[in-house]
């Protein structure tokens, strides 16, 4: 934890407590001034020009050494991913995630941003952020040590790749899953 609130998950920097319940906002590298405020209904602000940290942050406790991406959900796949793609985000890649929905993937530095929504529209409300993933060493370590508020690790959509889910129980403002890695 740094003095202001914030923390360093790998090379991510993430500011803690600021207000409102979940992730309530985000700061962006390398679009244009015009981006912020909001994408879509997400809070966004346009940061500095200084360089991101060069090294990532020692591991946590729990085993996370790095953010694999941020989930933003949508009631409008095609409008939220236009957003971003307005804002100077480079969509890379869709994936059609059963019969109904449908997940979007840009790359953030070192994370990826992941936008689920509905293959159709499904009301006119904005995007909204949803989870984190973290990448950590040892997934089957971090999960032993969380106990009940970890599930079980399962096959991840990337090959080669587990995750795992923390409980609701856990009390945490927002979704959290753990990762291997790479």
């Amino acid at each position: 934890m740094q003095p202001d609130g914030g923390c360093r998950v790998g090379t991510i920097r993430l500011a803690l407590g600021a207000g409102g319940s979940g992730i309530t906002a985000w700061s962006l590298r390398g679009i244009p001034a015009t981006a912020g405020g909001s994408i879509d209904g997400l809070a966004t602000r346009v940061a500095g020009d200084d360089p991101p940290a060069p090294a990532p942050a020692p591991a946590h406790p729990n085993g996370a050494v790095g953010l694999d991406h941020v989930v933003v959900a949508t009631p409008d796949f095609d409008r939220t991913c236009g957003a971003l793609q307005a804002a100077g985000l480079e969509l890379r890649r869709v994936r059609e995630a059963g019969p109904t929905a449908r997940q979007g993937f840009f790359l953030l530095g070192d994370a990826v941003l992941e936008v689920a929504g509905p293959r159709e529209p499904d009301g006119d409300g904005p995007a909204a952020f949803w989870g984190l993933v973290a990448v950590t060493t040892d997934l089957d370590a971090t999960c032993a040590r969380l106990g009940d508020l970890a599930g079980a690790p399962r096959t991840a959509v990337q090959p080669g790749r587990r995750i795992a889910t923390v409980r609701r129980a856990a009390g945490l403002g927002t979704a959290l899953a753990f990762m291997s890695p790479r």
